[in-house]
């Protein structure tokens, strides 16, 4: 029991910090740095210790601290406890989101089998559809709290887009567990690391590609990331956090990145094979299933989740593409998309989905 309880602790402070965390505040950089590269910009570059300035990595500590020492201001005619508390319920639910990921295949260790994943859930994906669409609340107490008309604005903005959104991401999801027929998402990375012909890796994508790119978008709307910002609208006099200043709006920004990070890893989960790579089995490289070069296990293990780190890097960075390329949609633009176009094309899908699996 106690070894068990140590694993459980050391997995929740990797994953959790050196994982989560550590992405989240490395994307603060990346942000900046990649919008300057492709607006022919230098960047973030300019805080130093000892005169080195590490590209502008320098200026993720630079900014920590400056969120620390400003000014935390309150509305004087807003609600001070929600205000405060406001900040933290959108990180809470994303952080409690990785719990049933799994970042890596079960390690075998001093006799005992640690699986790579904080809460292995028979509903896992459930788990994580109730607690995704918590982290809206953070912006609709926000806006309330601040007793400001802008602000309220930006909160009602959210509710909208979330309730558009989020009908889309369940419905996407369904066809996954109608295709692999798992809720549990081990079960799905283990269903997805088989092989057509011993050659076609049987990812989520390439039985679900409609499925696949509605649920990019919805994902992108539920992050409220620019083109679908309407509830922070930063260009405009409107925005949730409109009232937040300090390390409270630190919180908001780091718990949008916290969320980046998690879809991209439920995003990887769920149609690129989590964990698994093509042709990459327990015994080292297959094709056409004849064994073509034998591997140790801790090499596959290593090259596993690097696969997984790499995949989440890899659509961190698609978002952050997406977020200097394209302008914003006018909130009507953004409710007709998601109710008139990606709604009827999520029932389609999900009905050909059922009536595939009952033939098949």
């Amino acid at each position: 029991m106690l070894f068990e309880f140590i694993a459980a602790l050391v997995k929740i402070v990797v994953i959790l910090f050196g994982i989560i965390f550590a992405f989240a505040a490395l994307l603060t950089w990346v942000e900046r740095k990649q919008s300057a590269i492709m607006q022919d910009r230098i960047g973030a570059n300019r805080a130093s210790i000892l005169g080195f300035r590490l590209w502008g990595l320098i200026n993720i500590i630079a900014d920590t601290l400056k969120s620390f020492f400003k000014e935390d201001f309150v509305p004087p005619f807003g609600n001070r406890v929600l205000h405060h508390i406001a900040p933290f319920v959108g990180i809470f639910a994303a952080m409690l989101a990785y719990a049933v990921i799994p970042f890596a295949p079960p390690l075998e260790l001093l006799g005992h089998t640690i699986p790579m994943q904080v809460a292995d859930l028979n509903v896992g994906v459930l788990y994580l559809m109730a607690f995704g669409s918590l982290g809206v609340w953070g912006a609709i107490l926000a806006g309330w709290s601040s007793n400001n008309t802008y602000a309220q604005l930006g909160a009602v903005r959210g509710v909208a887009q979330m309730l558009s959104y989020e009908v889309i991401i369940g419905l996407t999801i369904l066809g996954v567990i109608l295709c692999m027929g798992a809720v549990r998402p081990s079960e799905m990375v283990a269903w997805q690391g088989h092989h057509w012909f011993g050659v076609i890796p049987r990812w989520g994508i390439l039985v679900q590609p409609l499925g696949f790119v509605l649920y990019f978008w919805a994902m992108i709307a539920e992050t409220r990331r620019i083109p679908f910002d309407l509830p922070e609208g930063e260009s405009e006099i409107l925005g949730y956090n409109l009232e937040y200043s300090g390390l409270k709006f630190g919180i908001f920004l780091i718990g949008e990145f916290v969320e980046i990070v998690v879809l991209s890893a439920l995003l990887a989960t769920l149609f690129f094979g989590g964990w698994q790579l093509p042709w990459l089995h327990d015994a080292g490289l297959t094709f056409g299933g004849n064994l073509v070069l034998a591997l140790p296990y801790w090499l596959v293990w290593v090259l596993r989740f690097g696969g997984f780190v790499a995949k989440i890097v890899f659509f961190c960075w698609v978002q952050m593409l997406v977020r200097w390329t394209l302008p914003r949609f006018r909130i009507d633009q953004l409710l007709r998309l998601g109710w008139q176009y990606m709604l009827p094309l999520a029932l389609v899908n999900l009905v050909l989905t059922a009536l595939l699996t009952l033939l098949w």
